[in-house]
């Protein structure tokens, strides 16, 4: 990790230290994080009793996952005594992204297949197959997108005539119907905490099995959370969680857009896990905190940040480099973090339940994320775009949902009417691009031009995986996003295995029922499908301008 040792640290200026002093002494008052750490259900109200009641489990989880150590050290040293040293991790959401950054963070190589685009899942398949371990992470085991990625790997395997049980390990929920069958056809199987949700599971066996595997130290990862545990259990005004949480959701007039930027922080990707812990922890009932992650502090959302952002910086203990300089932007809230991977990862666990509560909203559901799962089973079933295009421009057919250019007969027209709709103090926009995130990645630049063209914040998501992450703040948080999709052709498309569909169709399906969604929740999504991918990149980079 960063540093065992590192101490886990927070300041804030402006509107955050404004909502810090105003808030915290309430919550401290309170016993909020003694009673959060005793897993008190009520601290969220009424209606959210029932599900906090089973979610909480992740407040102890560095203590209570330890015995997962050894089994796992044990396993890896079976698996690479069968000569399986390629770890591959197919899940999503909070099943994929902790594991992503822990491994990430330690300088340990994973694979993480969080994708239904039949190129990304293709290139997987083709990757040293033979000295391949394949974990697959679901709790219930019925997301379309792992299920189909685990089909794909064990009709692969046997294929090659490779026994699939021997080189596919299960993550999941004790009695799960995955579990049970799993373990029915002889499979290995880990099970977690059920009483933790997927996007708080990162020290259950969701982060610590495929990290384990792939060789990072997870018994750090524990400890480092264990050093800092007593510290965000504490009734006390410098409760680094009660602080940050205070920050993210107390600010008067409210700053709902928390910008994330990794100031020599030392851990990859922490922004993108941050991303999907807040956006669908907190974004429903017309609220949430849109976490907006940029690359660095020279980004418009850092350099001259909107009136209703606050930015975080992420950065490490400067006594241990004297050389690190942190530049901090000109607008008037600001948040400086430092601490190692685990002691981050609860202390922003602990501050999303605080944001939660100040919220007044249940941050343990996620109904919006369901609603754009039956949603694409809807679409899957018959055909994801029934409706012809607005108009085709070249390589690029467009459509328009929600009233997002009805109007346009140009793509550059399309955008333009698009960003026409942004609201100048509120707004924000997102882009999500339904493609292969790892051959098509300089896309993302995308986000940074937007930014400096509509001077608000800009989100980039690729899809399918962002539907589990800001895909729930999207539909119920407030109505004040706009939204560009962009999908692509499947050429070549690749079947799933004992399914009557492709992953062409899936992900096309889960695009359709996203847009569909978001549309009927009054949103203006524009859809732009790349009928040829490169050339169609090309066409949209110049209309965004």
């Amino acid at each position: 990790m960063t540093g065992a040792l590192e101490p886990l640290s927070i300041s804030a200026t402006g509107a955050a230290a404004d909502a810090i002093a105003r808030h915290v002494p309430d919550l401290v008052g309170d016993k909020f994080a003694s009673r959060l750490f005793d897993k008190d259900a009520s601290l969220w109200g009424e209606d959210a009793e029932s599900e906090a009641g089973i979610r909480l489990g992740w407040t102890g989880l560095h203590r209570t996952s330890r015995p997962l150590l050894g089994a796992i050290a044990a396993l890896r040293e079976e698996l690479r005594d069968e000569g399986a040293d390629h770890v591959v991790l197919c899940g999503m959401g909070g099943s994929s992204l902790a594991p992503e950054v822990i491994c990430a963070t330690t300088g340990v190589e994973l694979t993480v297949l969080d994708s239904s685009d039949p190129s990304q899942v293709a290139a997987a398949l083709a990757d040293r197959l033979e000295r391949t371990v394949v974990v697959v992470s679901s709790k219930s085991g019925s997301t379309v997108e792992t299920d189909s990625q685990r089909r794909a790997y064990v009709d692969a395997f046997t294929r090659a005539g490779i026994d699939p049980t021997r080189r596919v390990v299960i993550v999941t929920d004790p009695g799960s119907p995955l579990d049970v069958q799993s373990r029915a056809d002889g499979y290995r199987v880990v099970n977690a905490d059920p009483e933790v949700g997927g996007r708080f599971s990162a020290m259950t066996a969701f982060g610590l099995v495929p990290s384990g595997l792939a060789g990072a130290d997870i018994e750090a990862l524990l400890d480092e959370a264990d050093a800092v545990a007593d510290l965000l259990a504490d009734d006390d005004e410098g409760n680094p969680a009660l602080r940050l949480g205070a920050a993210m959701a107390g600010t008067d007039p409210p700053r709902d857009k928390l910008v994330v930027v990794d100031d020599g922080s030392g851990l990859a990707g922490f922004g993108d896990w941050a991303e999907q812990l807040v956006a669908e922890s907190t974004g429903k009932d017309g609220k949430g905190i849109l976490p907006v992650v940029v690359d660095d502090s020279s980004d418009p959302e850092v350099a001259l940040p909107p009136q209703d952002t606050t930015v975080v910086h992420l950065t490490r203990d400067t006594d241990d480099d004297p050389e690190t300089v942190v530049t901090h932007g000109t607008g008037g809230s600001d948040v400086t973090l430092t601490g190692a991977l685990g002691a981050q990862m609860l202390l922003w666990e602990a501050a999303t339940a605080v944001a939660g509560r100040l919220l007044g909203i249940n941050p343990f559901d996620q109904p919006d994320v369901e609603s754009a799962k039956k949603a694409a089973r809807s679409m899957l079933e018959g055909s994801p775009d029934q409706d012809p295009p607005l108009f085709t421009d070249g390589p690029v057919e467009v459509r328009s949902l929600g009233g997002a250019a009805d109007d346009a007969g140009s793509l550059r027209e399309a955008v333009d009417a698009l960003l026409a709709r942004l609201d100048p103090d509120r707004g924000y926009v997102a882009v999500m691009a339904y493609l292969d995130r790892l051959r098509h990645a300089d896309l993302a630049s995308a986000r940074r031009a937007l930014a400096v063209r509509t001077k608000r914040p800009v989100t980039f998501g690729w899809g399918p995986r962002f539907l589990h992450s800001t895909g729930q703040l999207h539909k119920g948080g407030p109505g004040v996003g706009v939204y560009l999709q962009v999908t692509g052709a499947a050429e070549p498309d690749l079947g799933v295995p004992g399914r009557d569909y492709t992953f062409g169709r899936l992900i096309a399906a889960q695009a359709a029922g996203d847009a569909r969604v978001l549309a009927d929740h009054g949103r203006p999504v524009l859809r732009v499908h790349l009928t040829d991918v490169e050339a169609g990149i090309v066409a949209l980079r110049e209309a965004l301008g």
